[in-house]
């Protein structure tokens, strides 16, 4: 079993959670998180005053899935994350060692 962690623009939430919806991915948790990567931010103005935006919104997606199907759970985030410009994102796999479902008490893949 997998974890595949995502962080992606905002936006292209929707887009993400369609294609993993599409290659069989049942659960997901999305955190809105805040972070800056090689882009380092950007100035604004607010009433006249330049300041830097230091951090930018960000979305984490969480996704346990099964061993199997991670190269084509990666390539559906990539594919639908993708803008072509600095700051899309990055995706982050990590075993998952065990799973348990509360209300059943399944666990291992069939906690999925």
């Amino acid at each position: 079993m997998k974890l595949v962690t995502a962080i992606i623009k905002p936006f292209k939430l929707d887009d993400v959670r369609d294609a993993l919806s599409e290659v069989g991915v049942q659960g997901v948790t999305v955190t809105e998180v805040k972070g800056f990567g090689r882009q380092k931010g950007h100035t604004e103005l607010y009433r006249g005053a330049e300041y830097v935006v230091d951090f930018l919104p960000k979305v984490k997606i969480e996704v346990a899935i099964e061993a199997a199907t991670l190269e084509r759970v990666v390539e559906a985030i990539i594919k639908a994350a993708r803008t072509d410009k600095i700051g899309d994102g990055k995706i982050f796999v990590f075993d998952l060692e065990q799973v348990y479902r509360i209300r059943t008490g399944e666990t291992g893949k069939d906690a999925l």
